[in-house]
Protein backbone atom coordinates (compact mmCIF):
# COMPACT_ATOMS: atom_id res chain seq x y z
CA UNK A 1 0.00 0.00 0.00
CA UNK A 2 1.30 3.46 -0.88
CA UNK A 3 2.32 5.74 1.98
CA UNK A 4 2.43 9.56 1.75
CA UNK A 5 3.33 12.23 4.27
CA UNK A 6 0.29 14.45 3.68
CA UNK A 7 -3.12 13.53 2.31
CA UNK A 8 -5.78 16.15 1.68
CA UNK A 9 -9.40 15.17 1.21
CA UNK A 10 -11.31 17.77 -0.77
CA UNK A 11 -10.46 20.02 -3.71
CA UNK A 12 -12.23 23.30 -2.99
CA UNK A 13 -10.41 26.52 -2.04
CA UNK A 14 -9.41 25.13 1.37
CA UNK A 15 -8.00 21.82 0.14
CA UNK A 16 -6.17 23.30 -2.84
CA UNK A 17 -4.63 26.12 -0.77
CA UNK A 18 -3.46 23.53 1.74
CA UNK A 19 -1.98 21.65 -1.22
CA UNK A 20 -0.10 24.73 -2.49
CA UNK A 21 1.46 25.36 0.91
CA UNK A 22 2.33 21.75 1.76
CA UNK A 23 3.75 21.21 -1.74
CA UNK A 24 5.95 24.31 -1.40
CA UNK A 25 7.17 22.85 1.91
CA UNK A 26 8.30 19.74 -0.02
CA UNK A 27 5.77 17.53 1.75
CA UNK A 28 4.56 16.06 -1.58
CA UNK A 29 0.84 16.14 -0.76
CA UNK A 30 -1.75 13.95 -2.41
CA UNK A 31 -5.18 15.49 -2.95
CA UNK A 32 -8.10 13.08 -3.15
CA UNK A 33 -10.44 15.04 -5.38
CA UNK A 34 -13.64 13.15 -5.22
CA UNK A 35 -15.89 12.59 -8.21
CA UNK A 36 -17.20 16.18 -8.05
CA UNK A 37 -13.93 18.06 -7.88
CA UNK A 38 -13.61 21.76 -7.13
CA UNK A 39 -16.09 22.29 -4.31
CA UNK A 40 -19.08 24.63 -4.27
CA UNK A 41 -17.45 27.20 -6.56
CA UNK A 42 -17.85 24.86 -9.52
CA UNK A 43 -21.60 25.52 -9.30
CA UNK A 44 -21.11 29.31 -9.24
CA UNK A 45 -21.01 31.48 -12.33
CA UNK A 46 -19.40 34.89 -11.69
CA UNK A 47 -17.18 35.31 -8.63
CA UNK A 48 -16.66 39.01 -7.98
CA UNK A 49 -15.53 39.03 -4.35
CA UNK A 50 -12.34 36.96 -4.54
CA UNK A 51 -9.34 39.31 -4.15
CA UNK A 52 -7.08 39.76 -7.16
CA UNK A 53 -9.75 39.60 -9.86
CA UNK A 54 -11.03 43.17 -10.35
CA UNK A 55 -13.22 42.13 -13.28
CA UNK A 56 -14.46 38.95 -11.58
CA UNK A 57 -13.86 35.37 -12.67
CA UNK A 58 -16.01 32.33 -13.36
CA UNK A 59 -16.16 29.89 -10.43
CA UNK A 60 -14.94 26.83 -12.39
CA UNK A 61 -12.08 28.87 -13.92
CA UNK A 62 -10.98 30.08 -10.47
CA UNK A 63 -10.88 26.50 -9.20
CA UNK A 64 -8.92 25.42 -12.28
CA UNK A 65 -6.38 28.13 -11.44
CA UNK A 66 -6.16 26.87 -7.84
CA UNK A 67 -5.59 23.34 -9.10
CA UNK A 68 -2.95 24.35 -11.64
CA UNK A 69 -1.01 26.25 -9.00
CA UNK A 70 -1.06 23.30 -6.61
CA UNK A 71 0.02 20.96 -9.41
CA UNK A 72 2.87 23.27 -10.42
CA UNK A 73 4.47 22.85 -6.98
CA UNK A 74 4.24 19.07 -7.06
CA UNK A 75 0.82 18.18 -5.70
CA UNK A 76 -0.44 14.85 -6.95
CA UNK A 77 -4.17 14.38 -7.58
CA UNK A 78 -6.11 11.13 -7.36
CA UNK A 79 -9.76 10.78 -8.33
CA UNK A 80 -12.47 8.96 -6.46
CA UNK A 81 -14.72 9.51 -3.48
CA UNK A 82 -13.32 8.41 -0.14
CA UNK A 83 -15.10 5.25 0.96
CA UNK A 84 -13.61 4.89 4.44
CA UNK A 85 -11.09 6.40 6.84
CA UNK A 86 -9.33 4.78 9.77
CA UNK A 87 -8.00 7.39 12.19
CA UNK A 88 -7.60 5.00 15.13
CA UNK A 89 -3.82 4.76 14.70
CA UNK A 90 -1.03 6.31 12.69
CA UNK A 91 -0.39 6.14 9.85
CA UNK A 92 -3.99 6.90 8.94
CA UNK A 93 -5.61 4.69 6.30
CA UNK A 94 -7.76 6.03 3.47
CA UNK A 95 -9.77 3.91 1.06
CA UNK A 96 -11.02 5.77 -2.03
CA UNK A 97 -12.43 4.92 -5.45
CA UNK A 98 -10.19 2.18 -6.81
CA UNK A 99 -7.29 2.61 -4.37
CA UNK A 100 -6.06 3.12 -0.84
CA UNK A 101 -3.14 4.80 0.89
CA UNK A 102 -1.75 5.63 4.30
CA UNK A 103 -0.57 9.04 5.51
CA UNK A 104 1.20 10.69 8.44
CA UNK A 105 -0.98 13.81 8.26
CA UNK A 106 -4.56 14.20 7.10
CA UNK A 107 -6.11 17.54 6.18
CA UNK A 108 -9.91 17.39 5.97
CA UNK A 109 -11.32 19.91 3.50
CA UNK A 110 -14.54 18.17 2.57
CA UNK A 111 -16.69 21.31 2.83
CA UNK A 112 -20.39 21.57 3.46
CA UNK A 113 -23.41 21.08 1.25
CA UNK A 114 -26.18 23.66 1.13
CA UNK A 115 -29.59 22.22 1.91
CA UNK A 116 -31.78 22.58 -1.15
CA UNK A 117 -35.54 22.55 -1.56
CA UNK A 118 -35.59 19.71 -4.09
CA UNK A 119 -37.56 21.70 -6.67
CA UNK A 120 -37.83 20.52 -10.29
CA UNK A 121 -35.87 23.49 -11.74
CA UNK A 122 -33.64 24.27 -8.78
CA UNK A 123 -30.43 22.64 -9.99
CA UNK A 124 -30.91 23.83 -13.55
CA UNK A 125 -31.16 27.46 -12.40
CA UNK A 126 -28.43 27.26 -9.73
CA UNK A 127 -26.00 30.04 -10.59
CA UNK A 128 -28.58 31.59 -12.93
CA UNK A 129 -30.78 33.28 -10.35
CA UNK A 130 -30.91 30.52 -7.73
CA UNK A 131 -28.25 30.98 -5.05
CA UNK A 132 -27.31 29.69 -1.61
CA UNK A 133 -25.07 32.64 -0.70
CA UNK A 134 -26.28 36.24 -0.40
CA UNK A 135 -22.80 37.56 0.34
CA UNK A 136 -21.51 35.97 -2.85
CA UNK A 137 -24.33 36.85 -5.23
CA UNK A 138 -26.42 39.69 -3.80
CA UNK A 139 -24.55 42.30 -5.83
CA UNK A 140 -25.96 40.83 -9.07
CA UNK A 141 -29.53 41.72 -8.08
CA UNK A 142 -29.30 45.48 -7.81
CA UNK A 143 -32.67 47.08 -8.49
CA UNK A 144 -34.54 43.76 -8.67
CA UNK A 145 -37.14 41.96 -6.56
CA UNK A 146 -35.90 38.69 -5.07
CA UNK A 147 -37.07 35.94 -2.71
CA UNK A 148 -35.40 34.25 0.25
CA UNK A 149 -36.60 30.91 1.62
CA UNK A 150 -36.15 30.12 5.31
CA UNK A 151 -37.04 31.23 8.81
CA UNK A 152 -33.85 30.96 10.85
CA UNK A 153 -31.06 33.42 11.59
CA UNK A 154 -29.32 32.71 8.28
CA UNK A 155 -32.44 33.45 6.24
CA UNK A 156 -33.15 36.71 8.06
CA UNK A 157 -29.54 37.78 7.95
CA UNK A 158 -29.46 37.14 4.20
CA UNK A 159 -32.80 38.87 3.62
CA UNK A 160 -31.64 41.96 5.52
CA UNK A 161 -28.30 41.98 3.70
CA UNK A 162 -30.01 41.67 0.31
CA UNK A 163 -32.08 44.83 0.92
CA UNK A 164 -28.84 46.74 0.17
CA UNK A 165 -29.26 45.74 -3.47
CA UNK A 166 -32.85 44.63 -4.12
CA UNK A 167 -35.89 46.88 -4.35
CA UNK A 168 -37.86 44.28 -2.36
CA UNK A 169 -37.00 41.02 -0.62
CA UNK A 170 -39.79 38.47 -0.21
CA UNK A 171 -39.11 36.17 2.75
CA UNK A 172 -40.92 32.86 2.21
CA UNK A 173 -41.57 30.88 5.40
CA UNK A 174 -43.64 27.72 5.77
CA UNK A 175 -44.81 28.47 9.34
CA UNK A 176 -46.65 31.34 11.02
CA UNK A 177 -43.68 32.31 13.18
CA UNK A 178 -39.94 32.53 12.64
CA UNK A 179 -37.24 30.41 14.28
CA UNK A 180 -34.69 33.22 14.16
CA UNK A 181 -33.37 35.08 17.21
CA UNK A 182 -35.40 38.06 18.39
CA UNK A 183 -32.81 40.60 17.28
CA UNK A 184 -32.77 39.21 13.72
CA UNK A 185 -36.57 39.19 13.64
CA UNK A 186 -36.75 42.81 14.83
CA UNK A 187 -34.36 43.92 12.10
CA UNK A 188 -36.42 42.21 9.42
CA UNK A 189 -39.76 43.50 10.75
CA UNK A 190 -38.44 47.08 10.81
CA UNK A 191 -37.07 46.91 7.28
CA UNK A 192 -39.57 48.34 4.78
CA UNK A 193 -37.98 46.36 1.95
CA UNK A 194 -38.68 42.96 3.56
CA UNK A 195 -42.10 41.39 2.98
CA UNK A 196 -42.81 38.13 4.82
CA UNK A 197 -45.05 35.48 3.25
CA UNK A 198 -46.28 33.35 6.17
CA UNK A 199 -47.44 29.70 5.91
CA UNK A 200 -46.01 29.56 2.41
CA UNK A 201 -43.75 27.16 0.52
CA UNK A 202 -42.05 27.39 -2.86
CA UNK A 203 -43.43 24.72 -5.18
CA UNK A 204 -41.06 25.56 -8.04
CA UNK A 205 -38.72 28.18 -9.42
CA UNK A 206 -39.56 29.30 -12.94
CA UNK A 207 -37.07 30.21 -15.64
CA UNK A 208 -37.54 32.71 -18.43
CA UNK A 209 -36.55 32.53 -22.09
CA UNK A 210 -33.09 33.87 -21.19
CA UNK A 211 -32.40 30.90 -18.91
CA UNK A 212 -32.56 32.90 -15.68
CA UNK A 213 -35.17 33.05 -12.89
CA UNK A 214 -38.35 34.98 -13.74
CA UNK A 215 -40.67 33.91 -10.89
CA UNK A 216 -41.37 31.46 -8.09
CA UNK A 217 -44.51 29.39 -7.71
CA UNK A 218 -45.84 29.73 -4.14
CA UNK A 219 -48.41 27.70 -2.22
CA UNK A 220 -50.10 28.62 1.04
CA UNK A 221 -49.97 25.49 3.21
CA UNK A 222 -53.21 26.39 5.05
CA UNK A 223 -55.44 27.38 2.12
CA UNK A 224 -53.58 25.44 -0.63
CA UNK A 225 -53.90 28.56 -2.79
CA UNK A 226 -51.13 28.89 -5.39
CA UNK A 227 -49.68 32.14 -6.71
CA UNK A 228 -46.85 33.15 -9.00
CA UNK A 229 -44.46 35.76 -7.61
CA UNK A 230 -42.32 37.57 -10.21
CA UNK A 231 -38.71 37.74 -8.89
CA UNK A 232 -35.28 37.69 -10.53
CA UNK A 233 -33.59 35.64 -7.84
CA UNK A 234 -34.27 32.92 -5.27
CA UNK A 235 -31.93 32.56 -2.29
CA UNK A 236 -32.22 29.25 -0.47
CA UNK A 237 -31.27 29.78 3.18
CA UNK A 238 -32.37 26.64 4.99
CA UNK A 239 -28.94 25.67 6.29
CA UNK A 240 -25.89 23.64 5.35
CA UNK A 241 -24.86 20.05 6.03
CA UNK A 242 -21.15 19.63 6.84
CA UNK A 243 -19.62 16.74 4.92
CA UNK A 244 -18.39 14.90 8.00
CA UNK A 245 -20.01 11.48 7.72
CA UNK A 246 -16.58 9.93 7.05
CA UNK A 247 -15.18 11.04 10.40
CA UNK A 248 -18.28 10.72 12.56
CA UNK A 249 -17.35 8.81 15.70
CA UNK A 250 -13.62 9.23 14.98
CA UNK A 251 -13.06 12.93 15.70
CA UNK A 252 -14.99 15.46 17.76
CA UNK A 253 -17.85 17.23 16.00
CA UNK A 254 -20.08 20.01 17.35
CA UNK A 255 -23.85 19.69 17.81
CA UNK A 256 -24.42 20.61 14.16
CA UNK A 257 -21.90 18.11 12.82
CA UNK A 258 -19.05 20.54 12.05
CA UNK A 259 -15.48 19.55 12.93
CA UNK A 260 -14.35 20.96 16.29
CA UNK A 261 -10.88 22.51 16.24
CA UNK A 262 -8.51 22.79 19.19
CA UNK A 263 -9.09 26.54 19.49
CA UNK A 264 -5.60 27.76 18.69
CA UNK A 265 -5.32 26.45 15.15
CA UNK A 266 -6.69 23.84 12.78
CA UNK A 267 -5.82 20.64 14.66
CA UNK A 268 -8.70 18.38 15.61
CA UNK A 269 -8.76 16.31 18.79
CA UNK A 270 -6.85 13.59 16.90
CA UNK A 271 -3.12 14.33 16.64
CA UNK A 272 -2.10 14.71 12.98
CA UNK A 273 -5.62 15.38 11.69
CA UNK A 274 -6.35 18.96 10.66
CA UNK A 275 -9.45 20.58 9.17
CA UNK A 276 -9.97 23.61 6.96
CA UNK A 277 -12.78 25.36 5.11
CA UNK A 278 -16.53 24.95 5.45
CA UNK A 279 -16.28 21.53 7.10
CA UNK A 280 -15.23 23.42 10.26
CA UNK A 281 -16.70 26.87 9.54
CA UNK A 282 -20.43 27.50 9.80
CA UNK A 283 -20.06 31.27 10.24
CA UNK A 284 -18.25 32.80 7.25
CA UNK A 285 -18.42 30.17 4.48
CA UNK A 286 -16.54 32.25 1.89
CA UNK A 287 -13.97 31.09 -0.66
CA UNK A 288 -11.39 33.50 0.71
CA UNK A 289 -11.85 32.38 4.33
CA UNK A 290 -11.71 28.74 3.25
CA UNK A 291 -8.46 29.43 1.41
CA UNK A 292 -7.12 31.19 4.52
CA UNK A 293 -7.83 28.21 6.76
CA UNK A 294 -6.31 25.91 4.12
CA UNK A 295 -3.10 27.90 4.47
CA UNK A 296 -3.35 27.65 8.27
CA UNK A 297 -3.89 23.87 8.16
CA UNK A 298 -0.86 23.41 5.90
CA UNK A 299 1.39 25.46 8.19
CA UNK A 300 0.03 23.69 11.28
CA UNK A 301 0.64 20.31 9.61
CA UNK A 302 4.20 21.22 8.58
CA UNK A 303 5.05 22.36 12.11
CA UNK A 304 3.47 19.26 13.64
CA UNK A 305 5.51 16.99 11.37
CA UNK A 306 8.69 18.87 12.27
CA UNK A 307 7.92 18.42 15.97
CA UNK A 308 7.47 14.66 15.45
CA UNK A 309 10.92 14.46 13.89
CA UNK A 310 12.67 16.15 16.84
Amino acid sequence: MEHVRVAIIGSGPAGLTAAVYTARANLEPVVIEGVQAGGQLTTTTDVENYPGFPDGIMGPELMQNFRGQAERFGTRFVQGDVVSLDLSSRPFRIVFGEGELTCDVLILSTGATARMLGLPNEKKLLGHGVSTCATCDGFFFRGEEIAVVGGGDTALEEATFLTKFATKVHLIHRRDQLRASRIMQDRAFKNDKVEIHWDTVVDDVLGGDDGTVRAVSLRNVKTNETTELPVKGLFVAIGHIPNTSLVEGQIDLDENGYVKLDGSGTMTNVEGVFASGDVADHVYRQAVTAAGTGCMAAIDAERWLEAQAD
